[in-house]
């Protein structure tokens, strides 16, 4: 199954993706010559990660008709001499009272997320040009 998303280049350092009706977008800093308008794309991609881990979390709790009050998620990243991202650490915060028995499997479910799982085995990226007209 294939799909699709528009990626326009509206002007400036902004960039922003047309998808399932919903506008993406995003900008630079200004130090990278943007306006900081709206998110980087990298900040996106791992706010991603963080979003869907998180979405598994309320969906394990929701199951289980667990209170998702006071529940966060805080997510961290390190970077190499070559400020490539070396590690991503997600703590699942839960409130005094959470069932203990259930930890290892908030962190089991946290880890069902897609865009987790598909860092640990990269699809194929194909990029090329097409000439239109």
């Amino acid at each position: 199954m294939s799909q699709q998303m528009t990626i326009r280049l509206p002007g400036g350092k902004k960039v922003h993706a047309d998808y399932d009706g919903f506008e993406i977008r995003t900008d630079q800093s200004v130090k990278s010559g943007g306006e900081a308008s709206d998110p980087q794309p990298f900040d996106l991609f791992l706010a991603s990660l963080g979003t869907c881990a998180g979405h598994y979390v309320n969906t394990f709790c929701e199951k289980r008709n667990i209170p998702v009050d006071g529940i966060r998620l805080t997510q961290s990243w390190s970077r190499d001499e070559k400020k490539k991202l070396a590690g991503i650490r997600i703590e699942i915060e839960v409130p005094a009272g959470f069932p203990e028995k259930y930890h290892s499997a908030l962190v089991r479910a946290a880890g069902q997320c897609s865009v987790k799982r598909v860092l640990e085995s990269p699809p194929v990226i194909d990029t090329v040009v097409k000439v239109n007209g």
